[in-house]
């Protein structure tokens, strides 16, 4: 069960004012593939075209699950949302982008998991 939030029931992504221990500001170096996906989050957000808004992420962030929510890094979430928004909007199929990341995947000469 949530716990209560002010206007209700807490959902699993509403995190604000829980007891989270220290918080170590540390500087995080930031991996390619997480520079990626933060350029196509711009990309994709850009005019003319904006074929995704901020608030469309973030619903689709918060709709995502909570256990995908749980276990995926703050990228690794952005990467699930915006395959969710433009699987949802019918631009990309799941199909395509399975087979786009085993072409990738191939290419790198690593295993990967869509």
């Amino acid at each position: 069960m949530p716990e209560e939030a002010a206007g209700g029931p807490r959902n699993y992504h509403d995190l604000g004012g829980l007891a989270a221990g220290t918080v170590t500001p540390d500087e995080h170096t930031l991996e390619p593939w997480e520079k990626r996906v933060d350029v196509l989050r711009v990309l994709l957000g850009k005019e003319p075209h904006r074929i995704m808004r901020v608030d469309e992420l973030r619903n689709a962030i918060e709709t995502i699950g909570e256990d995908v929510y749980r276990s995926h890094s703050y990228y690794q979430l952005w990467m699930a949302a915006i395959i969710k928004v433009v699987t949802e909007k019918g631009i990309l199929s799941r199909a395509e982008i399975e087979q786009r990341i085993a072409t990738v995947g191939r290419r790198l000469g690593v295993a990967v998991k869509p």
